[in-house]
This record gives C-alpha cells, sequence and structure tokens, in this order.
C-alpha cells in the first residue's frame, strides 16, 4: 500500500543520504588520521624527549648530592678524631678508579668544588656549613625536577588519551540494524 511505498521512499532517502555521508566520512578520517600523526609525533618527539632531558638532570642533582653526602661523612670523621693535626694517609681515586696513595700533612682544612670548576679552601667547619647548604639547594632542585617531569608525563597522558577519544569517534558507527521482514 502506500504506507510501504512512503516507507521504502524514506529509506532510500536514507541510503542516498548515508552514501552522501561516506565521501565527507572518508575525507574526515584522513584529517583525522593526519591529525593522530602530527600528535603522536608532538609526543614522541617533543615531549617524551623533555621527558628524558628532565630525568637526566635530576638524576645529575642525584648523583651530585650522593657525592656531597659522602663529603659531609668524610669531613664529620675528620672533626670527630681530631687527624686534622696530624699527618693523614688515604687512598685518592684518580679516575676511572684507579687509585693511588696519598699523604695530607695537614688535614684541617678541604678543598670543595662549588660550581663552575671552581674549588673553595674551607676549614672542616666550613666545609660541613657550605654542604649542608648545598645539599638542601640541591634537593629542592631534584624536587623540581621532579615535579617537572611530573608535568610532562601528564601531558603525554592527555595528548594520548586525547588521540584515544579522536581515533574512537572518528571510526564510522555501525548501521543500525535492519529488519529481516
Amino acid at each position: 500500500g502506500p504506507g510501504g511505498f512512503i516507507s521504502s521512499l524514506g529509506r532510500g532517502k536514507r541510503l542516498l543520504a548515508n552514501a552522501s555521508c561516506v565521501s565527507r566520512s572518508s575525507w574526515a578520517m584522513d584529517a583525522v588520521l593526519q591529525k593522530v600523526t602530527k600528535y603522536e609525533a608532538f609526543v614522541n618527539e617533543r615531549l617524551r624527549t623533555d621527558l628524558e632531558k628532565i630525568l637526566e638532570a635530576r638524576d645529575a642533582v642525584y648523583a651530585d648530592i650522593a657525592e656531597y653526602l659522602q663529603l659531609q661523612n668524610v669531613v664529620t670523621k675528620l672533626s670527630q678524631q681530631r687527624m686534622s693535626q696530624s699527618n693523614l694517609k688515604t687512598m685518592v681515586d684518580l679516575g676511572a678508579n684507579f687509585y693511588a696513595q696519598a699523604k695530607v700533612p695537614d688535614a684541617s682544612h678541604v678543598c670543595v668544588a662549588v660550581g663552575l670548576g671552581f674549588y673553595v679552601d674551607f676549614t672542616l667547619d666550613e666545609a660541613l656549613e657550605f654542604i649542608a647548604e648545598k645539599v638542601d639547594h640541591l634537593t629542592v632542585r631534584g624536587r623540581v625536577l621532579g615535579e617537572e617531569a611530573g608535568q610532562v608525563r601528564a601531558r603525554i597522558q592527555l595528548v594520548l588519551e586525547a588521540l584515544k577519544e579522536l581515533q574512537f569517534h572518528s571510526q564510522p558507527s555501525p548501521s543500525p540494524p535492519r529488519a529481516v521482514w
């Protein structure tokens, strides 16, 4: 009857409309794919590289803290044992774990690397004070770098989640089930 004709005409229009959407959908899929590729490159080339640099800097700061704490232990032992007045025999690392014996005639002063290749001659008490301040400064620096690394990780996660969402919404939706009768 007339109802069947109208409904089949209606379906035909829907099919025609869906056919024109397919060509637009194909173009949209290409645009989405280009954006996904662009953002993946941004994550891999920029954000992950930034994260690696920040983590390397943070690890270097932690290595410096470890060296200063080791120096603090040595200076503390020297000042407690009052070895500063007598001759001191020690092993000195010349580099690459190659050691040589050394004799220090007066251990009441130590040379401490203060940064930028400069060394300062400190008394034991001055050295302990400087080391404590330097460790505090480096600890703050390490904490700041850790926070920066967390922010970059969050940005990476945000972009990856956005990419998932973009890819999910760009997939063509399945056609609704058709009636068999």
